[in-house]
């Protein structure tokens, strides 16, 4: 009998190390995603806010160039069309380069969620 008793002893102890086991990679899967999750909310806060800001920014950057623009020529209308001309083209080179943009993110993104 001393066989079936160590046998269950040694059954007995790789269930509970099983279990053990199984509990704490749960605890780590549980805390990686929410790691990942608060990195994920952290970095989109960022963007936003810092995104709104330079928006801002460029509102003001523009209306004063468009401002400066029309002073210049003696024509507050065509400095308008002037610099939505600029802003047309400028939207044009992103949309072109989109792909690389893409890439990138993912990759920058990529760089922080898999590490």
């Amino acid at each position: 009998m001393g066989v079936i008793d160590s046998l269950k002893e040694t059954s007995s102890k790789a269930i509970d190390t099983g279990e053990t086991f199984l509990h704490k990679t749960r605890e780590y899967y549980t805390l990686k995603a929410f790691q990942q999750l608060a990195i994920s909310v952290s970095l989109l806060s960022k963007i936003l806010l810092i995104g709104s800001i330079l928006f801002l920014a460029a509102i003001f950057i523009v209306v004063a160039a468009t401002i400066a623009l029309g002073e210049y020529i003696d024509n507050i209308p065509m400095a308008c069309l002037i610099i939505a001309t600029c802003l047309i083209f400028l939207a044009g080179i992103v949309y072109y380069f989109r792909a690389k943009i893409d890439s990138g993110v993912v990759r920058k993104l990529s760089k922080e969620f898999f590490t």
